[in-house]
């Protein structure tokens, strides 16, 4: 045994490899689904939905480590909630990416022309550009480099990120809004559950 192993940076690696089990599963059940025909008869449109449902999950996810902390004590869960926020910001890259490609052909112009005519595609693309930042400060370096006061504060754009990313979901849906819905709900009791602790802070 390596003696620099202990039992608790034991569980801790066993933990991530868990953490990216589940955050790579989405992405391999849904190759798994391309090749085996099973996107139905829109691939294309099955992958951009998946992706972005996908990322608006591990939104939830991260935004829900605060709560769990502070109601069960599980302090575990805070050391990975970096890793449940690039999570997030890769199915939304890939999201972005999906319509980018599928949608639009890569065409720029395309792009640019929908961003201005559809609010919803307005909606999902700041939320994209805002977890940009967010993603690119999520090391230890970045964090030393900013400083623990202005990285928190920069961090706090997911506060804005949760509505617009529920927005575009909604706005997205014409029929049933069920899930939609059921996730601009958690999101808000979320973001309403943090107001009264800044208003203390």
């Amino acid at each position: 045994m390596n003696p620099k192993t202990t039992p608790l940076s034991q569980e801790i690696d066993f933990q991530k490899r868990v953490l990216w089990l589940n955050g790579a599963l989405p992405a391999l059940l849904l190759i798994l689904d391309l090749f085996s025909g099973r996107l139905g008869a829109n691939p294309p449109e099955a992958i951009i939905r998946t992706t972005g449902v996908v990322a608006l999950v591990f939104l939830t996810l991260a935004l829900m480590v605060t709560p769990l902390v502070r109601y069960s004590r599980w302090f575990w869960i805070v050391r990975h909630r970096r890793w449940l926020g690039l999570w997030c910001f890769y199915y939304a890259l890939m999201h972005w990416l999906s319509y980018s490609i599928f949608d639009k052909a890569g065409d720029l112009k395309e792009i640019l022309a929908d961003i201005q005519k559809r609010p919803f595609i307005l909606l999902g693309f700041l939320a994209f550009i805002l977890l940009i930042p967010l993603a690119v400060t999520s090391t230890n370096e970045m964090i030393k480099r900013l400083g623990p006061t202005r990285w928190k504060k920069l961090h706090q754009l997911t506060y804005l990120i949760a509505p617009l990313a529920a927005t575009h979901y909604i706005l997205i849906v014409k029929s049933d809004l069920r899930y939609p819905v059921a996730f601009a709900v958690v999101l808000g009791v979320l973001l309403l559950w943090r107001w009264p602790i800044k208003l203390r802070s």
